[in-house]
């Protein structure tokens, strides 16, 4: 006999929760979806009269929260209420990279996780299935179910592995039309049921030949290889920018004729600054990690060969910043347009924003930053984790700004760090004059017009050309 689901919940209220807890509970009105979290802040603002107030900005999200907050979404630091009335629970808590001990600095840190799953076992009275949807490393379903089995009161668990593949700035439109749904499972007759119940739950607005049942391990496997593919193209692509560069091809119309080919594809293939996000650096280090503990290395060192060229594409652009400005940028202004990742998000996580602003703070540049969606807490907190220098030393070597001229001023070189759309539509002119000369621009995502710029008056660089 199926159990029909009415009620789920989600541990964690953080960027995959969130949006992804909205949506399900948008398709299927008649479950009822509570997201559960510890930070009282964090829940107190999904839960804010004003929905523009929510903690994560996704374009269409805020629409989708009011329609559905109060009727069956629910957002509550009463975890343990909502633990034992949900038939299934997501588990969405971060799994940073350790910092510490064994695998510092590759390995995920499961901490968090395992808390969860400890957590589950204590109040479970009744037939549980946990859905894994935090990026983890293969085999944590392992770990999850042996805690969950050997904790518990005697009641039944069924894991399952159901990744995310969203991208922030599309999450809703990602959330609303899947390329995929990857749910893995046990190929037990239990297992199965429990699959299928996260099955109907899609299936209310996801069409069945794209929702993917696999087993457990390659459900996990497949979600740190797609991220490894993607930052591996973007990899593929700055490499040859600093050898366009060199030889004076370009690298959009490189990318551009390889891209036509239909066995590679337009999409990654833009040079910039190097990528960002919380996923493809993490991912890709959890791959190198997991290689190395099978005793792989060069599976490991191939992987690992992405991330060191993603770091040093940001280390060239600052070391570049520098150069130009004859060699030294120390108690000169450079402005950052943009601070976030990627455009239409507000999430910084390694961003090359924080990155570049370090090398030219050791420089002892002083940094401008304007950015439409981060506050000023939030870069200067990004700054002081990579316990570089002193809280005050950051605090005092850079300013962030509500409005772009005024960031721009008296300033002698522009650096664009995300691309934003409305970077493109400024008055440029009116900037130019406002700067010391000769003004730079140095674009770290090859948005703006080089010809417009050249017309003004900036002296303009651009990656790979």
């Amino acid at each position: 006999m199926k159990t029909k689901i009415t009620k789920i919940c989600c541990i964690g209220a953080g960027y995959v929760g969130g949006p992804t807890m909205a949506v399900i509970a948008k398709k299927c009105p008649h479950i009822q979806v509570t997201v559960v979290d510890l930070n009282t802040e964090r829940i107190a603002a999904w839960n804010d009269k004003d929905v523009a107030n929510i903690p994560i900005y996704e374009p269409g999200l805020s629409a989708i929260v009011e329609e559905a907050r109060g009727r069956n979404l629910f957002f509550s630091t009463d975890v343990e209420k909502a633990i034992e009335e949900a038939q299934i629970i997501f588990i969405s808590v971060n799994t940073p990279t350790k910092t510490y001990g064994k695998g510092k600095g590759k390995a995920a840190d499961l901490k968090y996780i395992e808390l969860c799953a400890r957590q589950i076992a204590k109040i479970s009275k009744d037939d549980k299935i946990v859905v894994e949807k935090s990026t983890l490393p293969v085999r944590t379903a392992e770990a999850i179910k042996s805690i969950l089995d050997n904790t518990g009161n005697g009641v039944q668990f069924q894991i399952l592995s159901n990744p995310e593949f969203l991208a922030e700035g599309t999450a809703v439109t990602d959330l609303l039309n899947p390329d995929r749904i990857l749910i893995g499972g046990e190929t037990t007759p239990e297992g199965q049921e429990a699959i299928q119940a996260l099955v109907d739950i899609y299936s209310n607005w996801v069409p069945e030949e794209k929702i993917l049942t696999t087993n457990v391990w390659s459900s996990e496997l497949s979600k740190l290889t797609a991220n490894a593919f993607l930052a591996q193209r973007i990899s593929s692509i700055n490499a040859l920018s600093e050898l366009c560069e060199k030889t004076g091809a370009d690298v959009n119309e490189v990318a551009k004729a390889i891209g036509m080919d239909s066995r590679i594809g337009p999409k990654f293939l833009k040079a910039s600054v190097g990528f960002g996000g919380s996923c493809f650096q993490k991912d890709i280090l959890n791959l190198v990690y997991i290689a190395k503990s099978y005793g792989l290395d060069e599976v490991a060192d191939y992987w690992e060969q992405v991330i060191i060229m993603n770091d040093y594409q940001k280390k060239r652009f600052s070391t570049k910043i520098t150069q130009t400005l004859y060699n030294t940028v120390a108690d000169k202004k450079i402005t950052f347009f943009g601070w976030a990742f990627k455009k239409d998000t507000n999430d910084t996580r390694e961003s090359a924003a924080i990155y570049v602003a370090d090398d030219l703070i050791a420089e002892q540049a002083k940094i401008a930053v304007y950015d439409p969606k981060v506050s000023r807490e939030k870069i200067l907190a990004d700054l002081d984790y990579l316990k570089t220098r002193s809280q005050e030393e950051n605090t005092a070597s850079l300013v962030s700004y509500e409005n772009p001229y005024e960031a721009c001023q008296e300033s002698h070189a522009i650096a664009v760090l995300t691309e934003w759309d409305e970077f493109t539509t400024y008055d440029w002119q009116k900037i130019f004059d406002s700067m010391l000369k000769p003004a730079f621009v140095f674009d770290g995502r090859n948005i703006l017009n080089k010809t417009d710029l050249e017309s003004i008056g900036f002296i303009y660089q651009a990656i790979g050309s």
